[in-house]
C-alpha cells in the first residue's frame, strides 16, 4: 500500500498537472496555470486547494516515508481501516486518475488551472463532456475521497472536506466566466449536460 500511495502521488500531480502544464504551454504559449493571477474570491480559493494539495502530499509522504509511529498523530479513524474500505478507496483513485487524464486530452488547448480571463478557449463538448460539464473537477472529488478511504484519519477527513467545498465553489466561478464567454452556446450546453455526471437532457 506505502508503495501504491507513493506511485500514485507521484503520477497524479505528475502527468495530470506538471506535465500536462508543460504540454499545453509548449503547444500554445500560455502557461495553463492561471491561480497565480487570480484576485479576490478566485484567488483565495486558488490558495485553499493549493493547501489541500500540499496537506495531502504530507499526509502520504508522512505515511510511506515517516516511521509508523508518526502516522498515529494523524488520528486515525480505526472503524474505518477495513479491507473493503481501503479497495473502495482505491478504486476511487484509479477511476479519478484516468477520468483527469482522458478530460484533460480531450480538452486539448482549452485546458487550464482557474480561470483564464485573457485568452478566450473553446467550449469543449465533446467525448466525456457530453456527459460531465466537469469531468476534471469531478475526477478530483473522487481523489480526495478516495485518499481519505485509503488512509482514514482526522487531518485527510478534514482536507477532504475542505478540497471538496473549494472545489464546488470554484466550479460555481467557472460557471459564471464561461457564461460571460460564451453567452448561449454554453447555456444550452449547461442545460443539456449535469454538472457532474449524468445522462444528457434531452
Amino acid at each position: 500500500m506505502k508503495l501504491f500511495l507513493l506511485i500514485y502521488l507521484v503520477l497524479f500531480y505528475g502527468l495530470a498537472f506538471f506535465w500536462r502544464s508543460f504540454a499545453t504551454w509548449r503547444a500554445t504559449g500560455i502557461n495553463p496555470y492561471r491561480l497565480a493571477q487570480a484576485e479576490g474570491l478566485a484567488g483565495f480559493l486558488g490558495r485553499l486547494f493549493r493547501l489541500v494539495s500540499l496537506g495531502l502530499a504530507a499526509v502520504v509522504l508522512l505515511y510511506t516515508l515517516a516511521p509508523a509511529n508518526w502516522y498515529t498523530y494523524l488520528g486515525p479513524l480505526v472503524w474505518l481501516e477495513s479491507g473493503m474500505v481501503t479497495a473502495v478507496g482505491i478504486l476511487l483513485l484509479i477511476i479519478a486518475f484516468f477520468l483527469v487524464l482522458i478530460a484533460q486530452a480531450q480538452m486539448g488547448n482549452s485546458w487550464r488551472i482557474g480561470i483564464d480571463d485573457k485568452h478566450k478557449t473553446q467550449l469543449v463538448t465533446h467525448g466525456i463532456f457530453r456527459f460531465s460539464r466537469n469531468p476534471i473537477f469531478l475526477g478530483m472529488r473522487l481523489n480526495l475521497l478516495g485518499l481519505f478511504l485509503v488512509l482514514p484519519n482526522a487531518v485527510t477527513l478534514t482536507l477532504w472536506l475542505l478540497g471538496d467545498v473549494t472545489i464546488h465553489a470554484q466550479i460555481f466561478l467557472e460557471e459564471q466566466h464561461l457564461n460571460q464567454q460564451h453567452g448561449t452556446i454554453y447555456q444550452s450546453y449547461q442545460a443539456m449536460t449535469p454538472r457532474y455526471f449524468g445522462w444528457p437532457r434531452s
